[in-house]
């Protein structure tokens, strides 16, 4: 029996580590799952409109980043001076965003622009996230992590969609709103963007999460079917980039401190024309 409990704690361990969807009731990460945390984004949001940028120009630019870890917030600067003074768009920040404490969760929030209007900016965990009842941390100071918002121009209007992944899952509730938003504002929209933390394809060994196989199986049909152009993630914290059908699949460099691929990825909307690039520090 003691070398079965041993066994079943490692594994335990290890399939937080790797950011799965099994919760430790609090001990390392929130007490919440994916399910409850869709309801709780479902319920933020019926209270706060989908956020809705108008630019003046059909060319425009966004930024986007994973895995900051503040922590330190030297990139984190640099991202936010480089979106600033270049006139980013939006800048979106695809999960791993802290550790989980609420000291990080402070200096990370005191690090992001202080005004929104000038520079927008759109959030969503990741599993480091979760840890130390970071769900709660994040809510309170951001909350929803299943949104999704829309950048209008002159001649035309783009749709951007945020999931929260942090468990290693979307998790059925959250799957089906996601399906139902394709399904009923899709054609609407010109280009669409989907973001998310954990990457869905997987280029090398590591111990960093896929999403379940049959769900993988439903989002990459899902995204086919529904003509969206791009997903970009995070987690796996070096860049990756694979086409499927018309879906580019792109997985960001990690913004953290002190790695040597330390990164963003930016998305060039130049009227029909689509163009993106990584770029490092």
């Amino acid at each position: 029996m003691g070398h079965q409990f041993k066994r079943l704690i490692i594994s335990l361990i290890l399939t937080t580590l790797a950011g799965c969807e099994l919760d430790l009731s609090g001990l390392i990460i929130s007490d919440e799952s994916v399910n409850q945390r869709f309801e709780q984004s479902a319920k933020w949001n019926d209270s706060h409109p989908n956020r809705e940028l108008i630019i003046t120009s059909d060319n425009y630019f966004i930024l986007s980043m994973g895995d900051s870890h503040v922590g330190g917030t030297d990139n984190l600067n640099t991202f936010i001076n480089i979106a600033e003074v270049t006139k980013a768009a939006a800048i979106v920040a695809a999960g791993d965003l802290t550790t989980g404490n609420a000291s990080d969760y402070d200096v990370f929030q005191e690090t992001m622009p202080a005004d929104q209007d000038s520079l927008p900016y759109f959030l969503m965990v990741g599993n480091h996230d979760l840890w130390y009842d970071g769900w709660n941390q994040f809510y309170s100071r951001f909350g929803s992590s299943t949104y999704m918002f829309t950048i209008i121009t002159p001649v035309a209007k783009d749709l951007f969609i945020c999931l929260d992944s942090g468990s290693g899952t979307l998790g059925k509730k959250q799957l089906d709103w996601l399906k139902e938003i394709l399904e009923t504002f899709r054609n609407e929209y010109r280009y669409c963007f989907v973001f998310t933390h954990t990457n869905l394809f997987r280029n090398r060994h590591t111990f960093a999460s896929n999403p379940p196989v049959a769900e993988l199986h439903v989002l990459i049909d899902l995204f086919t079917k529904h003509d969206v152009d791009m997903v970009i993630a995070a987690h796996d914290h070096f860049r990756y980039e694979e086409k499927f059908g018309n879906t580019i699949y792109i997985t960001m460099d990690a913004l953290e401190d002190g790695l040597d691929n330390s990164g963003y990825f930016k998305i060039k909307v130049n009227g029909d024309n689509l163009n993106w690039e990584f770029i490092n520090f």
